[in-house]
């Protein structure tokens, strides 16, 4: 019906096709209005409808509690390594940073040109192929707040338990998981996520903040960059990103009705755990990552001991073979599949064949 290939990108990522398909029955009329979503004022009855269904949504998934704000803002995820410390951070208090990869790195850059801050853990040494031990982790108990990155998509990495921050609130960049797993929210002092991977399209933010921790911000601090401006107008301070938050709305029904985030777990481990097997099971194929560690949504893996030529011819005849996206990042190399929530079971295991047709041609 279609002539869609299964898409591993890390992002931009697939959404799921009963969400693009009803995008696609009301792009021109939307619900009898006459007017394309994107063309709605997003001060009127109708759109206010579609915010609610967005966050009551991711309410519902992740079961946040009623101190916490749900926001949709712009920026991308990168904006929040700069709106964070803003906020969050307390006069003679230094954030603590675990350090495990590319997007914390980033975020650690930003700190350096706002706050102090010290590095309580860090995996550099080891290429980033594991996360910090917990007898590699030295928390301040006086720090503003904790920052890590829960998933990583580069180096294929996960927390599966989260580190225990005592008093510090934990601030987590859940980009690349959210809405994979259940969590307890009440455990996080703030969970950002941009919506390009598991969520929605690019363009919007999910900020999920404990309500008195907006309370940190200097009144001095500039009025798009502090949180409680947003928390106050509802995400509508500004003209929200009005086409996005929609599609989020319609991912989280998508979610609800196909079980919830609890479901969506199961449905991961299964798909990571099928093509985790592929890997282990060839001496053609190699993961680099401790196994205690590796991601359920970003799965990366070496050809031939890592012949990049081999790669390359790896990830040229999977494209032409309807497996799109597959190259791994321009810092590591080798192969990356990402399987978020919206991959499909059916292109894992078109995948899965695929190695094993490339491994008896080539091994």
């Amino acid at each position: 019906m279609y002539d869609r290939v299964f898409n591993f990108s890390a992002g931009p990522s697939a959404l799921p096709l009963p969400v693009l398909e009803r995008a696609r029955n009301e792009m021109v009329n939307f619900e009898e209005s006459g007017m394309s979503v994107m063309e709605l004022s997003h001060r009127s009855q109708i759109y206010n409808g579609i915010m609610e269904r967005a966050e009551n949504g991711l309410r519902q998934a992740l079961n946040v509690p009623d101190d916490y704000a749900v926001l949709f803002l712009q920026g991308g995820a990168s904006f929040q390594f700069t709106m964070l410390p803003m906020n969050l951070t307390l006069e003679g208090k230094a954030v603590d940073a675990l350090n495990t990869g590319v997007w914390t790195q980033k975020a650690i850059a930003e700190l350096e040109k706002i706050a102090q801050y010290r590095i309580a853990g860090s995996s550099e040494a080891e290429g980033f192929t594991r996360l910090p031990r917990p007898d590699e982790i030295s928390f301040n108990p006086n720090a503003s707040y904790v920052h890590i990155a829960s998933n990583n998509t580069i180096y294929g990495t996960q927390w599966h338990r989260f580190p225990d921050t005592g008093d510090a609130p934990l601030v987590a960049d859940m980009s690349s998981d959210i809405l994979s797993r259940p969590i307890d929210v009440s455990d996080f002092g703030v969970i950002f996520a941009g919506a390009q991977k598991n969520i929605g399209p690019a363009g919007v933010t999910i900020v999920i903040i404990r309500k008195d921790l907006a309370g940190r911000a200097s009144d001095n601090l500039p009025t798009m960059l502090n949180y409680r401006t947003h928390i106050s107008k509802g995400s509508m301070f500004n003209t929200p990103p009005t086409f996005g938050i929609y599609i989020i709305a319609l991912v989280m029904e998508w979610i609800a009705a196909e079980g919830g985030v609890s479901a969506m777990e199961k449905y991961n481990k299964t798909k990571a755990a099928l093509l985790y097997n592929a890997i282990d099971a060839s001496d053609f194929y190699s993961g680099p990552v401790n196994k205690a560690d590796r991601s359920l949504m970003n799965v990366v893996f070496r050809v031939k001991s890592g012949d990049a030529e081999l790669e390359k011819q790896f990830v040229t005849q999977a494209a032409a073979a309807g497996l799109s996206n597959l190259k791994g990042h321009r810092s590591t190399g080798g192969i990356r599949a990402s399987i978020y929530n919206a991959q499909p079971i059916e292109g894992v295991g078109a995948l899965v064949e695929f190695m094993q047709q490339f491994e008896q041609k080539y091994g």
